[in-house]
């Protein structure tokens, strides 16, 4: 079994902590990818940074209790999520960009679904609601079922409900993969305006910094 490269342990400032992980072990079969691992990610963007199965989107599920940890101890804001499950990720916004638990429902509707699930999420007759449509060219596919969309336009629903939703923690996965030029330009905006909030803590996983970005942290897996 490999043995991964030491992560660092993130610094705990408490007053300044949404995401408080201790102790976090996870393996493979044939892989050590966190062992003891402990961090206090507060608010802005924090970069998850790593080559090809470096261990990104495992450590994405793992902090959405997605997945389930062989050790260690996960709370947001104080509500643990081995003592209580559902009111932890009821805090955080996750969604695979690679699911089909969606495709049935039209566009429209999942966001339906989302807003009833999530208090803080923009309302449908807000401006900033219909600007983040635009800006990321949903408009015209809300009718449509989301098995019609391409691998892009799916990607851009999650990432709509993502910075729509209000959560405390919002986890995205390579959000810039297989958007058009302009989508990738309203994303970054939408990053650096995540970057200046106060209460919320938006952990990115890629490959690469995003540019024009502040980070608060980053945490790099290695290749």
């Amino acid at each position: 079994m490999s043995v991964p490269t030491p992560l660092v342990t993130v610094p705990c400032s408490p007053q300044n902590t949404l995401l408080r992980v201790d102790g976090l072990a996870f393996s493979y079969p044939q892989r050590v990818l966190f062992d003891g691992w402990s961090a206090c990610i507060g608010p802005g963007v924090m970069l998850v940074l790593g080559g090809e199965s470096s261990g990104k989107t495992s450590l994405l599920r793992l902090l959405a209790g997605d997945l389930a940890a062989q050790a260690g101890s996960l709370q947001i804001k104080g509500v643990s999520l081995q003592a209580q499950p559902l009111a932890y990720r009821q805090q955080v916004f996750w969604i695979d960009p690679r699911t089909e638990a969606f495709d049935a429902i039209s566009v429209n509707q999942f966001f339906g679904q989302q807003r009833a699930k999530w208090p803080g999420f923009i309302p449908a007759e807000a401006p900033a609601w219909g600007e983040l449509l635009a800006g990321l060219s949903l408009v015209e596919h809300l009718d449509k079922p989301l098995y019609m969309l391409s691998t892009g336009s799916k990607r851009k629903v999650w990432l709509a409900a993502a910075f729509a939703a209000g959560a405390a923690v919002t986890l995205l996965d390579d959000p810039l993969a297989a958007l058009d030029r302009a989508s990738i330009r309203y994303v970054l905006q939408q990053l650096v305006v995540a970057s200046q909030q106060a209460d919320r803590a938006l952990v990115l996983a890629q490959y690469e910094a995003p540019a024009g970005v502040a980070l608060a942290r980053v945490i790099d897996l290695g290749d």
